[in-house]
């Protein structure tokens, strides 16, 4: 009669890859979506910062269109570009013609979630 052998879990190493696997995956996924909701965020707020700017300089230059400070709001929403709908505010300051915006990008993440206020200000003068 031959002798039985005993499997060694101490030589064994079939299924370790897929381990590995596992506990790594949800690491990447993680910093995968991460990256995609600074992306977001970053592009909010440059489109916020274009929407002012642009905004300001047709409120002190463009007499037609920006003639009123709801006329450059409204100028200001159509130039914005983001992921969330900001309040403008238009205003004639010592500095100038003054474009505010406020918003805020709200990042869920299964059971919490987060939000980021934006702000960003122009004055041309």
């Amino acid at each position: 009669m031959g002798a039985l052998q005993r499997s060694s879990f101490k030589g064994c190493d079939e299924g370790s890859v897929a381990v590995e696997f596992g506990l790594t995956f949800p690491l990447l996924i993680m910093l995968f979506i991460g990256t995609l909701y600074i992306g977001i965020v970053m592009y909010s707020l440059s489109g916020l910062h274009n929407a002012v700017e642009a905004a300001a300089r047709c409120y002190s230059v463009d007499a037609t269109r920006c003639a009123t400070a709801t006329a450059t709001q409204a100028y200001a929403k159509a130039h914005y570009y983001g992921s969330s709908t900001p309040t403008f505010v238009a205003t004639a300051t010592s500095c100038g013609h003054r474009v505010s915006a406020t918003t805020s990008v709200v990042l869920s993440a299964g059971l919490t979630s987060w939000s980021i206020p934006l702000t960003a200000s122009a004055c041309f003068p």
